[in-house]
């Protein structure tokens, strides 16, 4: 389903503090998959993430999606088939708007715009089935601007809006990383129930071992650009975060950094 092949990247090119982070690399993940992406800081999680969405190009090699070369489709063209949400809850919704307006222009998404109105009350009901999913008390708030949302309400909209449109792939960058405890675990069983229910190719980064244990088909750890661990199966079943602590020390990653 995804594909990257021989990807060159570069960082400060030209410059005394030019650095290679993937030289050839090459990541694979098949449809269907919900794949946790652990690393240290600086390992290429993110990166990779950025390559895929169009917001950083690589120097050379090439990316596909479904057999689809996207390798030189501008960011705003790939975002009609690859949903994100980020770190930051205020990135994937807008604060001014109430959560009806935000539903409204993710429900538009890849249509074309006239002179109508954006917001159908027609679709009403749909956007209220769609967040009482998140068991948040969303759809009794439809009227209520983003902005006064608590940071667990503002990225379970985030989910609910990124899985609007007829994506391909679903990206996750640390989505509960700025969330307390309670909320991240919410979150959690929120981002499980719609991957397994929607059947989305899922790629999730994520510091949090736990999770990445828990949820998922598939865990990929990295670290100086490369894939030093890879786990699916059976093997990931009997997955444990001191195994998964054990190989971090082995390379010299900070422990408290994966916590």
């Amino acid at each position: 389903m995804i594909q990257l092949n021989n990807i060159v990247k570069r960082f400060n090119i030209a410059t005394p503090d030019e650095t290679t982070l993937f030289d050839g690399f090459n990541f694979q993940v098949e449809s269907g998959e919900f794949v946790s992406i652990i690393g240290s800081n600086g390992s290429g999680k993110t990166t990779m993430l950025n390559l895929i969405c169009g917001s950083l190009r690589q120097e050379s090699g090439e990316i596909l999606i479904d057999g689809r070369d996207i390798t030189h489709l501008p960011e705003y063209r790939r975002s009609a088939f690859i949903g994100r949400v980020f770190q930051d809850p205020k990135m994937g919704t807008c604060s001014s708007l109430t959560i009806l307006e935000n539903m409204a222009l993710a429900d538009n998404k890849n249509k074309r715009y006239g002179l109508g109105r954006c917001v159908s009350k027609k679709r009403t009901d749909y956007y209220k089935s769609l967040l009482a999913e998140c068991d948040m008390g969303l759809e009794s708030k439809l009227g209520v601007q983003v902005g006064n949302l608590s940071g667990g309400q503002r990225q379970a909209l985030a989910l609910v809006i990124a899985n609007m449109a007829d994506i391909k792939l679903l990206i996750l960058d640390e989505h509960t990383a700025a969330l307390d405890p309670k909320s991240s675990e919410k979150i959690m069983e929120i981002t499980d129930r719609f991957v397994r229910e929607r059947g989305i190719t899922t790629l999730m980064v994520t510091h949090n071992l736990r999770f990445a244990i828990e949820y998922g088909s598939r865990i990929v750890m990295m670290h100086e650009g490369k894939v030093v661990l890879d786990l699916k199966d059976q093997e990931k079943k009997n997955a444990k975060v001191d195994d998964l602590l054990k190989i971090f020390n082995s390379i010299s990653i900070e422990a408290g950094n994966s916590l």
